[in-house]
């Protein structure tokens, strides 16, 4: 495969997004975490000494004919047949969860049909009690006088179906909002660590020729990050020959904000193929290396984590990389040959 670099520094740079939990101790991982559909996708941890488990594990059963195993195989799978949009983690759903949910679906469709047939119903009791209120008043005032009793019979009727159509609306709304709890309680992992846990964003910006880590600033906002809160890093960031930079297809790189930066700065945004993080490989690599580190390191505070890669960077620029056109020297010492040369 070949692969190709910049020829000189400040020319492409390499940008990336990840992802690291608001505190963190040496004990724990630091699990993958993507951001670029615009909410986080977090790996499952298993425990330790938690025995790996997947569906097609089900066709080695012995004494399971195919059928059987099968049969077993596609209610483990359902799952993958729903699209929710507030599914936040890359989690197995429990065929029961599935099946209960798809139930409470029909429920709440059967619901809906038989209230459109009642509002069918009350839509013609309410006109046809207008249109009699509007022949009543269009009699003479005699004939009103000696149809007063039965007039004032059906109005009785019609206040009383009236306050029963106002309590079906009340009884409507309750169940309502019970649907809407119980449908978010179905969608919702409990257990989510997106949401049982608060995360920090950092922004990394790497030289596609030397190398060099150029910034690693961290966004607090972490799964609520902006497009323009990134925008405003890199104006920072950004040297001024820069030609190209390389990004994934998240949607904080994809924006009208990040294009008109790239139009002000005079660079070409140069997105990568989706599902081809090798693409933006420097990028990727970076992050591992990161968070590799990270892992040595607790930090209880955002503060604590800005200041871990305050040491970070010079770190990692002075250290030998393999991955230079010239191996075994630093990012820093490959950048001040290319600038002798």
């Amino acid at each position: 495969m070949l692969v190709r670099t910049a020829e000189q520094p400040d020319q492409a740079l390499n940008v990336d997004l990840c992802f690291v939990p608001e505190k963190h101790t040496v004990q724990d991982k630091l699990p993958a975490v993507s951001g670029s559909s615009g909410r986080l996708i977090v790996e499952r941890i298993s425990t330790e000494g938690e025995a790996p488990h997947w569906p097609g594990q089900v066709f080695a059963e012995a004494g399971l004919d195919y059928e059987d195993a099968m049969q077993q195989y596609v209610s483990l799978t359902r799952d993958r047949l729903i699209r929710s949009k507030s599914a936040s983690l890359l989690t197995e759903i429990e065929p029961s969860q599935w099946q209960q949910g798809r139930e409470k679906r029909a429920e709440r469709y059967r619901v809906r049909e038989q209230r459109r047939q009642e509002d069918i119903v009350w839509k013609a009791v309410k006109t046809e009690h207008s249109q009699a209120a509007r022949m009543y008043l269009a009699l003479s005032p005699q004939v009103r006088k000696q149809q007063h009793t039965l007039w004032k019979a059906k109005e009785q009727a019609w206040w009383k179906l009236h306050k029963q159509r106002q309590q079906t609306i009340r009884q409507r709304q309750q169940e309502d909002l019970a649907w809407h709890q119980c449908n978010q309680a179905l969608t919702t992992d409990p257990t989510s660590e997106a949401q049982t846990r608060a995360w920090i964003a950092i922004l990394v910006v790497t030289d596609n020729c030397t190398r060099c880590c150029l910034g690693v600033p961290i966004f607090r906002t972490g799964a609520k990050l902006t497009s323009q809160e990134v925008v405003t890093a890199l104006r920072v960031l950004l040297p001024k020959e820069l030609a190209f930079l390389i990004s994934d297809q998240g949607t904080h790189f994809t924006t009208a904000a990040f294009a008109q930066l790239a139009q002000e700065a005079g660079f070409i945004h140069v997105p990568v193929y989706r599902h081809r993080p090798q693409s933006n490989g420097i990028a990727e690599r970076f992050v591992l290396t990161l968070k590799q580190w990270l892992r040595r390191h607790p930090w209880q505070t955002a503060e604590e984590l800005d200041a871990l890669l305050a040491l970070f960077m010079p770190m990692y620029n002075d250290r030998p990389h393999q991955g230079l056109a010239i191996p075994g020297l630093s990012p820093n010492e490959f950048a001040n040959r290319i600038w002798l040369m």
